[in-house]
């Protein structure tokens, strides 16, 4: 991990990824899942305060009548402004139109968070990175289903992606 990062309001977006009741109550490593949503809740306050673009991505299965309970954000986590994606796959990019917003608003960074690690988050990151995006991955705002699997994702796949850190090294500086 890093020291703080200086990261431009104006060209940095916060991407949450899958926080869900169902999602943020799974049994989940090296932390809680209350642990992941209260980081993520201070980032995005962060980001907000900042005038920066928090994106909340959820996950809905497709071809069903109806969701499972719990398939909605966390209550209280989505604010007015923010922007809410659906996703049908395990990234956030794909059918959900998340690029074409973020470049309408001059987003070039993406800073990543969310459940699961290794699943949603890296699916996410991947396609981001496909796309030219640089990417920070706030390493205490996530967590997956074993502790194995969110470290090979923070050691090994994410430093290849972009930069790790900790929520709190995290600074929107205007630039």
């Amino acid at each position: 991990m890093t020291a703080p990062l200086a990261l431009d309001p104006a060209r940095t977006a916060l991407v949450l990824v899958d926080l869900m009741d169902r999602v943020v109550a799974l049994p989940v490593e090296p932390r809680e899942g209350a642990d992941v949503l209260s980081a993520a809740r201070e980032l995005a306050d962060a980001f907000r305060s900042a005038g920066a673009p928090v994106v909340l991505v959820r996950v809905e299965r497709p071809g069903v009548a109806e969701q499972p309970p719990g398939s909605g954000l966390v209550a209280g986590l989505a604010r007015e402004g923010d922007i809410e994606i659906v996703k049908h796959t395990v990234g956030a990019f794909q059918g959900t139109g998340l690029d074409d917003r973020l470049r309408a608003h001059g987003v070039t960074t993406l800073v990543l968070g969310g459940i699961a690690t290794n699943l949603g988050v890296e699916s996410t990151a991947r396609a981001a990175a496909d796309l030219g995006y640089d990417l920070v991955f706030a390493e205490d705002a996530m967590a997956a289903l074993t502790a194995p699997e969110h470290e090979a994702s923070v050691r090994l796949d994410f430093p290849r992606l972009g930069t790790v850190a900790r929520a709190a090294d995290v600074r929107l500086t205007p630039g």
